[in-house]
């Protein structure tokens, strides 16, 4: 029996030569991924002879083409910009949770690609589960920009779905996900729950009043809507993922985008970061 990268990879030949390709990429369609962790392998499963993986102390390719998948932490992001090769800055896709817009500003990058991946590795090389849900059939998994067909594609090889998106209909997803992780992380903690699941079974009238404030303070603040039923994508999902840790992290990519809209817009959130602040549950100490 064959290795599971041989295996990955044959059915991505395989879906290459249903659409043409003959298994082999074009150099127009070759890939960068940059970061070895566990998303980062898994767009390497089975990759093509021109795609790249791009770990710690290498560099992008300065007369490269084609899109740069960084699959790393958020507190990466910076030096992966910095050290990237001017030229290519515009191929940079941002795969990162959380909200990166005042980064991407700051760093003339806001028109970049990005992409909401709704799909969890629980460990390196284990198989992903895909964000398909009794609700979205056609999996949450969302892309926008230059290089969100390239993901789709990438993603696709792999077995996993991904929606390109306008920026418009973009925006208002990337605040479901975000609220989708800030809601069940902190409700988990704060209640000490040992999973997301049972933050969603234990605390489910908690979890929908959180919810509820978050998706009407980023639609006040933002000017955005959102599609009816949030409340039943976010927690079909959790259905999916339900065992995955219950932890506030990267406080200041997540959490506090709504902790600094004030009491006033995101009471209950707020009130939740404070209960695990004092129970000793962060890392960090909340801004006064």
């Amino acid at each position: 029996m064959g290795s599971k990268s041989a295996t990955k990879g044959a059915s991505r030949t395989e879906w290459f030569e249903k659409r043409g390709g003959g298994g082999v990429k074009t150099p127009s369609s070759s890939v960068t991924v940059i970061g070895g962790g566990r998303i980062g392998n898994m767009l390497m499963d089975g990759a093509g002879p021109d795609d790249k993986l791009v770990k710690r102390g290498e560099t992008v390719d300065a007369d490269g083409s084609g899109p740069i998948f960084i699959a790393t932490r958020n507190d990466s992001l910076q030096g992966i910009v910095d050290s990237c090769p001017e030229n290519r800055r515009k191929d940079l896709v941002f795969l990162q949770n959380g909200y990166l817009d005042n980064f991407l500003s700051a760093n003339g990058l806001l028109e970049n690609t990005q992409s909401l991946l709704f799909v969890a590795v629980t460990a390196l090389g284990a198989d992903p589960i895909d964000g398909i849900t009794s609700v979205n059939p056609d999996g949450l998994t969302a892309a926008t920009g230059e290089h969100a067909g390239a993901l789709k594609e990438t993603l696709a090889s792999v077995g996993m779905k991904c929606n390109v998106l306008s920026a418009e209909d973009y925006r208002p997803a990337m605040f479901e996900k975000l609220i989708w992780i800030s809601t069940y992380m902190l409700v988990g903690a704060a209640k000490e729950c040992k999973s997301v699941g049972e933050a969603g079974s234990e605390h489910k009238e908690l979890v929908e009043k959180v919810v509820g404030e978050l998706v009407a303070a980023v639609s006040a603040k933002e000017g955005i809507s959102f599609q009816p039923a949030t409340m039943e994508r976010l927690a079909a999902y959790t259905d999916v993922v339900s065992n995955f840790p219950a932890a506030v992290k990267e406080f200041e990519w997540r959490n506090q985008y709504f902790y600094d809209l004030g009491d006033e817009a995101c009471p209950t959130h707020n009130s939740l970061l404070r209960e695990c602040a004092e129970k000793g549950f962060l890392s960090f100490e909340l801004p006064n």
